[in-house]
């Protein structure tokens, strides 16, 4: 049974060697201070769950994929991104107004979460879609990766190299003892 001063183990964190602390009226003012449990970082799964990413234009032909997307995720547990993609502005994208670049974003924001509605209302599959609207070249940066193209994705945790997986060949079971 730990003595008072003595902090009681939990399963959940590992606890360091603990130095004497200076208790009020022992005496030892300059004692050095008690080193507390030492919390790590809650482990991730092995996998994350997928991502997939549907382009929606707002045709009749983007809607089956994106019906699709939704039904795979649900068997999958994976998270849809469907993405609507605007075109660059002809010219110097600094030049016009600003207002009218925003109005556009926004107008094409309603109309992705619209089709999404109506994919969700068609499929019945809930609290698995996000939607953003990008511009053309963010979008044909991740279809080039799709196609084999290295996307290094730089953030302020460090770089991380996205390419395409290397298909391994088969390999041939042997039974035991042969």
């Amino acid at each position: 049974m730990p003595s008072p001063r003595e902090p009681e183990p939990s399963p959940e964190t590992e606890l360091r060697p603990t130095v004497p602390s200076a208790w009020p009226g022992d005496g030892s003012a300059d004692a050095a201070p008690a080193v507390g449990p030492l919390h790590l970082p809650p482990l991730l799964p092995r996998r994350q769950n997928p991502w997939l990413i549907v382009e929606v234009d707002g045709s009749a032909a983007a809607h089956g994929p994106l019906v699709w997307a939704l039904r795979e995720a649900a068997r999958r547990e994976a998270t849809v991104v469907a993405v609507l993609v605007l075109d660059e502005p002809a010219g110097d994208p600094l030049e016009g107004s600003g207002r009218l670049l925003l109005r556009a974003r926004l107008s094409a924001q309603e109309r992705l979460e619209a089709q999404v509605l109506r994919a969700i209302g068609e499929t019945g599959v809930h609290g698995r879609t996000r939607t953003a609207v990008l511009d053309r070249p963010v979008f044909e940066a991740l279809t080039a990766a799709t196609r084999g193209a290295d996307l290094v994705v730089v953030g302020t945790h460090g770089k991380t190299l996205l390419r395409q997986a290397v298909p391994r060949p088969p390999t041939h079971r042997l039974a035991r003892g042969a």
